[in-house]
C-alpha cells in the first residue's frame, strides 16, 4: 500500500488510478494524516468452486483413520 500527500496525488492522479486498477491501494494524506484510501471498485472475481471439483487430486490412504502408533496406549 502506497502513501502519498494530497498535493502529490493531484499531480500523479492518472498514475495512481492505474496502480489501483492493477490491485494496489493508495492512501492519500493531508498534513501527515490519512484522509482517503483509493482502491479499485471491481476486484478480479474468483471462479465459484463446485462440489467435487478436486476429485482425483486428493488421495486418502486406507489406514487414514487408524490409531497412530504414539497413541495406541490411549485407545
Amino acid at each position: 500500500m502506497q502513501t502519498i500527500d494530497v498535493n502529490q496525488a493531484k499531480q500523479r492522479f492518472p498514475e495512481l488510478i492505474e496502480q489501483t486498477i492493477g490491485g494496489g491501494e493508495v492512501v492519500i494524506t493531508k498534513e501527515g494524516k490519512p484522509v482517503v484510501k483509493l482502491v479499485a471498485m471491481n476486484k478480479p472475481s474468483r471462479k465459484q468452486r463446485r462440489f467435487g471439483s478436486a476429485r482425483g487430486l486428493i488421495k486418502m490412504t486406507d489406514d487414514f483413520d487408524a490409531p497412530l502408533e504414539d497413541f495406541k496406549e490411549y485407545t
